[in-house]
């Protein structure tokens, strides 16, 4: 059954400038916090089902509105980027900044940036505008 295939033709595919050239924007419900002045940590609010909601309000400690948050703690190199993340600059800014702070290979810094920025895009706590 190809009910759930994806057909020739769907889906968008950029080419490697493209993507580079795109910029990052913070999602408005994520908030941010530095502990000791340290390293982010990130609170950002799950969309689930909502049957999930309803499971989670019966439990003890279950939250009676249904919000379920969720916490990201980013590392040295993660905040950096999410600091750089301003809705101006683009991917590719933001890894040349990368490369020259770590001094890393510009191919390896924009490896390593978009990654992250897939994996914060994923959990919904990024867009691209």
């Amino acid at each position: 059954m190809g009910f759930f295939r994806r057909k020739k033709g769907q889906g968008t595919s950029l080419t490697r400038d493209e993507s580079l050239d795109m910029v990052p924007v913070r999602h408005r419900d994520v908030s941010e916090q530095r502990p000791d002045g340290g390293d982010i940590l990130l609170n950002y609010p799950l969309n689930p089902s909502p049957w999930l909601v309803s499971l989670a309000k019966r439990f003890p400690g279950g939250s009676p509105d249904g919000r379920i948050e969720r916490k990201l703690q980013l590392d040295e190199m993660g905040t950096m980027v999410w600091e750089l993340m301003d809705g101006e600059r683009s991917a590719r800014q933001i890894a040349e900044a990368f490369a020259r702070k770590y001094q890393v290979q510009a191919r390896e810094a924009e490896t390593a940036v978009t990654q992250f920025l897939r994996e914060l895009g994923r959990r919904g706590l990024i867009g691209i505008k």
